[in-house]
């Protein structure tokens, strides 16, 4: 059996047993060193945001069973995609494809937030009031869907190799819980890292109730399309202790931090031609009265 092969036999396991290794480890960290003090209590959020987590994982193996490997595996038989049309060597087009995928994500990211109809989706992942590795995987199920069909027209249109696959959704979540995490890194650290990758204090910056901080850093693994794009933010104005986390007009906990209120949330409200806001931040006037 080749390498393909037995990836593609025990995608499942190797999938699995990555995140709930990074899982513990994170939420080991989370609970030795904090970064931010918790609004909610700990067991409300994390029975509700790991019920939508399974409720995902029920519907993406009832309507997509073979999963993202499992086109990427026919991709492979049939020849599709460019990596397979270029002929471009295994050791290239495995690096080349994890690459891809992760700019397709960040687009699709910065999609959502520019779609008013979709970020009604996606706000379900912003409205938690507190952040931590299981704000990393809280998204509503139809957000969900929409992923997993970008993702599929994504392998297929590359080529992109089982392993490549593998490899990706198992950064996608690990990174997801790493740079959700309620973690401290030393500053000097996070200096570092963030010359090539997402840390924690970098994306916080997006969760800010403040539209032109949550419209910036929108990466999840490389810090390179923030960058070049120019959506790269360094810190928020109130500082990693000082900024509110959230969306302006949905703190009630009976909304964002219930299972119920998450899964109706994208229902509620008008549909307005907002959603990015790329305006610079106006101070208040000095010489206007309070």
């Amino acid at each position: 059996m080749d390498l393909e092969a037995w990836v593609l036999a025990h995608e499942w396991m190797i999938r699995t047993g990555a995140f709930v290794g990074v899982f513990a480890l994170v939420a080991l960290w989370e609970t030795l060193s904090p970064r931010r003090v918790r609004l909610l209590p700990r067991a409300l959020r994390w029975r509700s945001n790991l019920a939508i987590v399974l409720i995902n994982t029920a519907l993406v193996r009832l309507f997509f069973p073979l999963a993202a490997v499992g086109m990427a595996a026919l991709s492979a038989e049939q020849g599709w995609g460019l990596l397979h049309y270029f002929s471009v060597p295994f050791w290239l087009a495995v690096p080349l494809a994890v690459v891809a995928m992760d700019f397709v994500i960040w687009l699709q990211h910065v999609m959502v937030h520019a779609v008013p109809a979709l970020w009604r989706l996606h706000r379900v992942h912003h409205a938690d009031l507190d952040y931590d590795l299981t704000t990393g995987t809280r998204f509503h199920p139809l957000e969900i869907v929409l992923s997993m069909g970008i993702k599929f027209a994504t392998i297929a249109l590359l080529g992109a190799p089982v392993l490549a696959v593998v490899i990706f959704e198992i950064l996608l979540s690990a990174c997801a819980m790493f740079n959700h995490g309620n973690i401290r890194l030393p500053a000097a650290l996070d200096r570092a890292l963030r010359w090539f990758l997402v840390t924690p204090d970098m994306h916080r910056v997006h969760h800010s109730v403040e539209d032109d901080e949550s419209n910036s850093n929108f990466g999840f693994n490389l810090t390179l399309w923030d960058r070049l794009f120019g959506t790269y933010r360094e810190q928020p104005r109130a500082g990693q202790l000082g900024m509110i986390i959230g969306i302006h007009g949905h703190t009630d906990p009976h909304e964002v931090a219930h299972l119920g209120g998450m899964l109706t949330l994208p229902f509620k409200g008008q549909i307005t031609d907002y959603a990015i806001n790329r305006r610079p931040f106006a101070e208040p006037d000095a010489g206007a009265s309070h």
